[in-house]
């Protein structure tokens, strides 16, 4: 009986299953990088603005307090945007004719509010309260990321679904002294692990494992 396949058959199998497994891999690795890269996350990539609000002149130059600006960050979900009359409570007196805040101007004579670009946009079908991470010793910089240094503003990071369970499964990682919530200075400790477990236990961080729940956030 005349032999059904050639002998080179089984080469031609071995080369097709590893150029299957090689795609594969190469889809796999292609795809994990792009999905991590700031070309998807925008982590590191200043956002323009229509005014090139520096927050490093503003917060480590100047030394304005975050609730200044975000006046609702401690008492509601939304951290709240600056009214262009909080800028020209300065810029009223200050740099009154610079081209940079001709947009401040117009949008006061106008009363037409500046429509800033956002940094930090997380998706609809997420649910996020500032107020109850501030009030349970979550700082600014562990989200935002060293914004004192930011002279044009970025995304200091992923805001990824993983990102945010693995604090919620050990807030004592992140936690901090509600005193130095709005700190840029702030470091944690070396003894981070113990002094955070204090502080989860003194703030009544739910540690029931409810805060990893799908409800907690998707309401």
């Amino acid at each position: 009986m005349a032999q059904i396949f050639s002998p080179r058959a089984n080469t031609y199998a071995r080369a097709g299953i590893g150029g299957a497994v090689g795609l594969v891999i190469a889809f796999t690795w292609t795809w994990n990088t792009i999905y991590w890269s700031p070309y998807t996350t925008w982590v590191n990539v200043p956002r323009e603005q229509p005014v090139p609000f520096s927050h490093k002149h503003h917060v480590a130059g100047l030394g304005i307090d975050c609730r200044y600006c975000h006046t609702s960050v401690e008492n509601s979900s939304f951290a709240g945007l600056p009214p262009t009359e909080t800028c020209m409570t300065c810029h009223s007196q200050l740099w009154t004719n610079a081209k940079l805040l001709a947009p401040v101007r117009d949008s006061l004579a106008t009363n037409t509010p500046i429509r800033w670009n956002r940094v930090n946009d997380l998706p609809d079908f997420v649910y996020f309260d500032h107020s109850i991470h501030i009030h349970k010793g979550i700082g600014c910089t562990t989200c935002h990321g060293p914004v004192d240094q930011m002279p044009l503003t970025w995304k200091a990071n992923t805001l990824y679904m993983k990102w945010c369970i693995d604090c919620h499964r050990d807030p004592g990682g992140a936690i901090r002294p509600r005193d130095q919530v709005f700190s840029t200075k702030w470091q944690a400790p070396p003894d981070q692990r113990e002094e955070g477990l204090k502080l989860v236990r003194a703030y009544h961080v739910n540690t029931s494992g409810q805060l990893t729940n799908c409800s907690m956030c998707h309401h």
